[in-house]
């Protein structure tokens, strides 16, 4: 059996490790824009430009973007009291400032935190999560959300999203200046092979920047349960929550969740996105029956 604590710090090691290798590919992605293409100093400063003015945009919009994209509304105090005064003691328990609380009309049950910092911060739940829980399981759910405010994840996922976003651009625009030619002679002067090594790496660094991403929101995942069952001191009530929305999902009847895309499903709860095919290692989220089986052995 592991602490809290221990469960905490392992996955804040891993996640720090993670957000190491997407600094050496974002480094790596801007050293293929500036020496393979020989644009120096001028692609230094166009590839810093670029970054800053989208880092700036993401920093102050995304979280209005997230909210109005996932169809939520600000929570009525009077109609969800309970809501409000269990978000209100997490964040007391947390010294925190009091999230603003919004709701989605969803029968999925889920729920997520956004917002670019501890002062400007958010926690959203479905309808369908306040139908489904009893009062310690959306306590364990809404700790969970918290702990992702407490850790700075909000602003963690917020700085992946930043990386892959401009390492997507500066990729897009390193393959097309390679096809033709590079700015001002730079790929021209370079031999072939370093030519094919520059442009599989821009062709794959979005790929590999995205599986980065995808990984710290595992490690998040894991260490906001481990936080949220701390705070509540009731590991069982967030793996009860999970078995409900586990049960929830193997429903043939039940509905998609509405308004979700893979832009904002790293931030619920639980993956809102029906499970494919497809490995783990594509997934926002662990393995529901593993975040289940953590949490049932800690103490």
């Amino acid at each position: 059996m592991a602490s809290f604590f221990d469960e905490i710090a392992r996955n804040k090691m891993k996640s720090i490790l993670l957000l190491f290798l997407f600094s050496l590919l974002f480094v790596g992605i801007i050293f293929l824009f500036t020496y393979f293409l020989g644009l120096g100093i001028f692609g230094l400063i166009i590839a810093v430009v670029i970054v800053a003015a989208y880092a700036l945009f993401v920093y102050f919009s995304g979280e209005k973007f997230v909210l109005k994209v996932s169809g939520a509304k600000p929570a009525d105090k009077n109609s969800n009291p309970y809501l409000y005064d269990t978000v209100e003691g997490l964040a007391a328990a947390s010294q925190l400032p009091m999230p603003k609380i919004y709701i989605i009309n969803d029968p999925n049950p889920n729920a997520f935190a956004t917002g670019r910092n501890k002062n400007h911060s958010y926690v959203v739940v479905t309808s369908g999560l306040l139908s489904m829980m009893n009062k310690t399981e959306l306590q364990g759910v809404l700790a969970h959300e918290m702990s992702h405010i407490y850790n700075n994840d909000i602003l963690f996922m917020l700085i992946a999203v930043i990386f892959v976003g401009a390492i997507g651009i500066i990729a897009a625009i390193a393959r097309t200046s390679l096809f033709f030619g590079g700015f001002g002679g730079g790929g021209r002067n370079n031999s072939g092979i370093i030519l094919i090594i520059a442009l599989v790496l821009g062709l794959l660094a979005p790929l590999f920047a995205m599986l980065i991403r995808l990984a710290i929101s595992r490690r998040r995942e894991y260490m906001a349960d481990a936080n949220g069952a701390r705070i509540i001191r009731n590991p069982q009530a967030l793996a009860n929550a999970l078995k409900k929305i586990e049960q929830y999902s193997k429903n043939p009847q039940a509905q998609p969740a509405k308004n979700v895309n893979a832009n904002i499903a790293p931030l619920y709860f639980s993956n809102p996105i029906k499970k494919s095919s497809l490995m783990n290692l594509f997934s926002t989220h662990p393995p529901i029956e593993e975040r289940i089986k953590r949490l049932e052995k800690m103490y």
